[in-house]
């Protein structure tokens, strides 16, 4: 099969012939049909963090068919059935024709939602709908959200609409603002408006915005730390600076705030079987509403480099998908 390979940390990704993966007990193997590029796949490809062996297969999800069964119940289940998908962490990735994963870590596609829009099903969706499950259970007023156009940002102002639960967006560009504006965002901050820090504390206090939630990471952590309200928890959950957070400890031990990170692998292991399979099939429903993901381009597995630099140009304007 053919499969996009890294061979060092952060070095080229190459297309490469490779023998397809044997399903062992507990596994399935899946006909890969297309899997996203996320901005936590970009990540991985710095080496942030390293990949546990290479060469290895990037992807951190995508939609396919079961097409052969290991040995146990699940893998059986889902023989012949089309599935979204992750990869088993420390073994390879979606971005091939073929894929070996664990069965559970599969789950059945309805059949009014199409392959593309599958491909996108976990990763985005699954840790919007885990933002709101930490605000609704933390009796929280308000949430704060950076990156925020990007796809996982559109969602979450989409959930927060549905569930009533007032959100600050920021920005960095006045035509992102004006964009998540027309999609009915009420609170939009520009990082790069001379008013930027005072705004955000002002939104902040008056809301209650107790839940803060950071893709970017770096400089803007201590920002966002201080213009949360007391007894405010900051979730890091991506690092799109590339900077170290540095912070003032005062605001932690005098104001009673927490700093903490978010792995979306963590999170759904920390659930159990039962509660993951009802979080999947309420996502399942959602994906044509509040949780869809628009497709800007579609690319080949052999330009996935190009189809990197694409992506990174245009990560506000909708998802690029490889497709085998």
């Amino acid at each position: 099969m053919r499969a996009v390979r890294q061979h060092g940390h952060g070095g080229k990704l190459v297309m490469e012939t490779v023998p397809v993966p044997v399903p062992g007990p507990g596994e399935v193997l899946i006909r890969m049909h297309a899997s996203p590029i996320n901005f936590s796949d970009l990540s991985m490809i710095r080496g942030e963090p390293p990949a546990s062996r290479y060469p290895f297969t990037p992807g951190l999800e995508g939609s396919g068919t079961v097409v052969k069964a290991g040995r146990g119940f699940f893998p059986a289940l889902r023989k012949g059935k089309r599935v979204a998908c992750t990869p088993v962490p420390g073994t390879d990735g979606t971005w091939a024709e073929y894929m070996v994963t664990g069965a559970l870590r599969c789950t059945p596609l309805p059949g009014q939602v199409s392959s593309e829009q599958g491909s996108m099903m976990l990763v985005n969706p699954m840790t919007a709908f885990a933002f709101m499950e930490m605000a609704k259970k933390g009796k929280h007023k308000a949430i704060v959200n950076n990156a925020a156009a990007s796809a996982l940002g559109k969602m979450l102002i989409r959930l927060s609409v549905k569930y009533g639960i007032p959100l600050i967006s920021i920005v960095r560009r006045e035509e992102q603002a004006e964009e998540l504006r027309r999609m009915g965002a009420q609170y939009v901050l520009n990082s790069s408006d001379p008013g930027f820090r005072e705004e955000l504390h002002r939104f902040s206090r008056e809301l209650g915005a107790t839940l803060v939630l950071d893709a970017i990471a770096g400089q803007q952590t201590s920002l966002l730390l201080e213009a949360a309200p007391r007894g405010s928890t900051l979730v890091v959950y991506g690092r799109l600076s590339g900077e170290k957070i540095r912070i003032e400890p005062g605001q932690l031990i005098r104001e009673g705030k927490e700093l903490s990170g978010f792995f979306l692998g963590s999170w759904l292991h920390s659930r159990g079987l039962i509660s993951r399979m009802r979080s999947v099939n309420r996502i399942g429903r959602m994906l044509s509403g509040p949780l869809a993901s628009p497709v800007n381009r579609t690319m080949p597995l052999e330009q996935a480099e190009e189809a990197i630099q694409f992506y990174r140009d245009h990560m506000s304007a909708g998802k690029v998908l490889l497709i085998p």
